[in-house]
């Protein structure tokens, strides 16, 4: 009981789960709809992966809607007169840009996290939303398509590119100087500037990369959908905080790793397919996935205060 205690919620999530699938839908449980689940948590999961490294830091990004309805509008408005791959790499330097401008705004000018990111999601929709009266958004490009599409051996590559990414990057934090700092400023920023450690450098970056990762998902959602729409991506925020919480991230501690994130955007994503069939829809869902980040956030308090003793 100890050690299921200690797993962050997502697990003991996906496990009750997929339970109730095998009782409720077990359809839902075949291979195929499996993958395509997964194919569905990407997004999820890689702006879950970004918001878990700046809550690692204490802080916070709520810009990944804003980045991603702009990466979508740039792409397919036709506002860039670049061919896709130059485009694309046109939205991951945008969104490398928004996360460089969250950070030097809450690492320079010390201002809050959440107003910082928040606004800056609320400028970019904004600005998207303007321009679209008069450059509409279109189709995604084909490569983009094509690529978000894709199998090897039967597995979406989306997959197996998330999967790529993530398990270098939990080894990287394992093993790295940046990784041990990263932990030390979670534990205790003010300990950790005083003891000469880069600690703003690292919330700078990790903003910076929550940035790109928010971008990447744009790119993979808008392939999914295959068009482009003024608020697509507009609940990957929550849904990246929720998955980190879910994940076992807690401000300043990385107890789930990146691992524990990544489980949770599956399990936000089968919660989604499991309440779909049985009628719920998106209104269950979020009922639930507050309920269930409410949940988290009591065990980790209650978890914490008997440490404490």
């Amino acid at each position: 009981m100890a050690a299921l205690a200690g797993l962050p919620p997502a697990y003991v999530g996906t496990a009750l789960l997929l339970a109730c699938a095998a009782w409720l839908r077990p359809s839902l449980l075949s291979p195929m709809l499996l993958l395509l689940i997964l194919r569905q948590a990407v997004p999820l999961g890689l702006a879950a992966l970004g918001q878990s490294l700046v809550m690692r830091a204490r802080s916070l990004d709520l810009s990944s809607g804003g980045v991603i309805a702009a990466v979508a509008y740039l792409l397919t408005s036709g506002v860039l007169p670049l061919d896709a791959p130059a485009a694309i790499a046109v939205c991951l330097l945008f969104g490398l840009a928004v996360g460089a401008l969250n950070g030097v705004l809450v690492v320079g000018v010390r201002a809050s996290a959440v107003i910082v990111t928040l606004s800056v999601s609320m400028i970019l929709s904004g600005l998207v939303i303007a321009a679209s009266q008069f450059h509409a958004p279109g189709e995604a490009p084909q490569a983009l398509r094509s690529v978000a599409l894709a199998r090897v051996e039967g597995v979406p590559l989306p997959v197996l590119a998330w999967a790529a990414l993530l398990l270098p990057a939990a080894l990287f934090l394992r093993a790295s100087v940046f990784g041990r700092t990263l932990d030390a400023v979670g534990a205790n920023p003010r300990a950790a500037e005083l003891s000469g450690l880069p600690y703003l450098l690292v919330v700078f970056l990790v903003h910076v990369a929550s940035g790109l990762l928010s971008a990447l998902a744009g790119l993979l959602m808008l392939g999914f959908v295959g068009v482009g729409s003024v608020t697509l991506g507009s609940e990957l925020a929550l849904g990246s905080l929720a998955a980190a919480i879910l994940g076992g991230i807690n401000f300043g501690s990385g107890r789930g790793g990146l691992l524990g994130p990544a489980a949770a955007a599956f399990m936000l994503a089968f919660l989604f397919n499991l309440l779909t069939s049985l009628g719920l829809g998106e209104a269950g869902r979020l009922m639930l996935q507050g309920t269930l980040i409410v949940a988290a956030a009591l065990a980790y308090s209650w978890r914490n205060r008997s440490g404490a003793h």
